[in-house]
């Protein structure tokens, strides 16, 4: 039976599944409600047991969190590991997926940070040191979506 930590990871107590995989307790309790793991066996106290799978599906599921997957993706990974003999085109549509969609926040945070350049750049322009009431950020801020700079518009020379 493999040890990890010195302690048999067969049989695991949620506390000791959420350590090994270095997650929540209330996050796998949330991926099984979700179906992303499978129900724990109970003991017969009712208590929930987890066995080394338990940790590598868990490892999988944060992996895949970490390149941002949403849920339902992630459920379809996690069916693409549970059939081996499938084609990986799944996977690899599914990741070239995410990548557009990583693509298309770059493209946004790209624009954001040019927004609060301007407001950084027309602030040490106009008003770096007055009053707050005459800030051209927060001015900027407070105004409509159309006429802000975060809106299209440039900030004010």
């Amino acid at each position: 039976m493999p040890v990890s930590n010195g302690m048999a990871i067969n049989g695991m107590t949620i506390g000791v599944l959420a350590t090994e995989a270095r997650c929540s307790v209330p996050t796998i309790r949330y991926y099984e409600e979700i179906g992303l793991l499978p129900a724990a066996a109970r003991r017969a106290g009712g208590h929930r047991t987890y066995g080394a799978g338990d940790v590598e599906r868990l490892a999988f599921i944060r992996r895949c969190r970490d390149f941002g997957f949403p849920i339902d993706q992630i459920r379809e990974l996690a069916a693409l590991v549970g059939t081996p003999e499938r084609d990986c085109t799944a996977a690899r549509d599914l990741a070239a997926g995410q990548l557009t969609a990583v693509r298309d926040k770059l493209k946004e945070l790209r624009a954001l940070e040019r927004s609060l350049k301007r407001f950084v750049e027309a602030c040490d322009a106009q008003c770096i040191g007055g009053p707050a009431g005459a800030c051209v950020i927060l001015e900027d801020l407070a105004a409509s979506k159309a006429s802000s700079c975060c809106g299209g518009a440039p900030a004010r020379p």
